[in-house]
């Protein structure tokens, strides 16, 4: 089985929304339904667990009910750090998985997920026991020396950007979270799922990306993300 951990327990005070930004709507739609309607069709997909606000639980049922997001199965409560919201949806599959099913983790707020990407990160995990969205990057990056100069450059060679979704046999991350909640290894400050395996030892293998799927932080990312909804309407609107 292949279960979509959908992370969404975030209230986006950068938006500076009144709501939750993953309510926000964008041409009739919240901005959470685009992005389980990307897992509602993949093929792979067995089952969705959505890690949500309490509150609003009820409030996302019914806007899945209303969009036919019928692979929903679990809405969960988030925690008060991203990597709390993780481990309680990762826990509450305890009695779900078996232990070589694949957790697919994505951020509720990146809704333009593409479909040969997804089957990437899936087969990836498969063949690794593990998976994570990649990107190369681009730019030049230099390391400060002294707050307003450098005389050192990482080789954007063996630089990688990475995001989600990112997939994980269950029992590796499982095992995981509890490990790392209990002697304290890779839960604080920006951590996630993938900085937190690796700080405890794991390797992880690199699957593939797309600049499509951006991460809905500020107003002007929900204008990047409307102008892609233009541009492909055939894909993302109905």
């Amino acid at each position: 089985m292949n279960v979509a951990l959908i992370i969404a327990g975030g209230s986006g005070h950068r938006m500076g929304q009144d709501i939750p930004k993953q309510f926000i709507t964008i041409y009739d739609k919240p901005i959470i339904i685009y992005t389980l309607e990307g897992f509602q069709r993949h093929p792979q997909i067995d089952a969705i667990e959505v890690v949500y606000i309490d509150g609003w639980h009820d409030v996302l049922r019914a806007y899945a009910k209303q969009y036919n997001i019928t692979k929903l199965k679990w809405v969960v409560s988030g925690g008060a750090t991203g990597q709390e919201s993780i481990r309680n949806g990762v826990f509450n599959l305890e009695d779900k998985c078996a232990p070589d099913d694949i957790v697919i983790i994505h951020d509720g707020i990146r809704p333009m997920v593409d479909e040969t990407v997804l089957s990437d990160v899936i087969s990836k995990c498969k063949q690794y026991g593990n998976a994570v969205t990649s990107m190369p990057y681009n730019e030049q990056i230099f390391v400060v020396d002294d707050e307003i100069s450098t005389v050192k450059y990482i080789p954007r060679e063996t630089l990688r950007r990475v995001s989600t979704p990112q997939a994980y046999r269950f029992d590796l991350i499982d095992n995981g979270y509890h490990r790392a909640f209990e002697e304290g290894i890779g839960i604080y400050g920006s951590s996630y799922a993938n900085t937190m395996m690796v700080e405890l030892g794991e390797r992880l293998y690199f699957a593939a990306g797309s600049d499509k799927n951006i991460k809905l932080t500020t107003k002007d990312d929900l204008e990047t993300f409307k102008a892609y909804l233009k541009t492909d309407k055939d894909k993302w609107l109905k």
